[in-house]
């Protein structure tokens, strides 16, 4: 008994449609953002502007700790450390990590409650090229300040074929 070949009849195999349905799946957020594979320099001030309700915020205070050279874009570790007694008068309210080349500006938040003893946080981001990470903290007072540090990526986490 011989089979017919679904290449040779055309019909959709279940293989085929999973395969079909997943790299629609995957293809969605980038066609959604009008194909654009990361956030501007501009959609990067955009949120800031919209994280400080427009306020500018103040060099210094923040440091951004991450290599200057970055292996592989999967993981690179990144440290957020904000100068600051964490006391009643001067404390730290919440610490935003943001990225100039990643699907969104604005990649984390973290919030400290009155209890913190400290202002630092320490994550992982999945990074595409080189780009800038910037640190921007948020004070109890309502001030803002900030600070960036530049990371090259040689190998690129998420490869979008129509980058240049």
């Amino acid at each position: 008994m011989m089979r017919n070949n679904p290449q040779e009849t055309g019909k959709t195999t279940r293989r085929r449609f999973v395969a079909g349905a997943a790299a629609g799946a995957l293809s969605a957020p980038v066609l959604l953002r009008g194909g654009a594979a990361w956030a501007s320099p501009e959609e990067l001030a955009a949120a800031i502007r919209t994280i400080t309700k427009g306020a500018e915020p103040k060099e210094g205070r923040v440091k951004v700790d991450a290599p200057a050279l970055a292996e592989t874009g999967n993981a690179v570790q990144v440290t957020v450390s904000v100068e600051s007694p964490m006391n009643e008068r001067d404390r730290v309210a919440a610490i935003h990590i943001l990225v100039e080349k990643n699907p969104e500006a604005e990649t984390a938040t973290f919030r400290f409650g009155r209890a913190a003893g400290k202002a630092e946080v320490t994550t992982r981001l999945r990074m595409f090229a080189p780009q800038r990470v910037v640190g921007l903290a948020e004070l109890g007072d309502g001030s803002f300040w900030i600070g960036s540090a530049h990371v090259e990526v040689t190998l690129a986490a998420c490869v979008d074929p129509d980058v240049k």
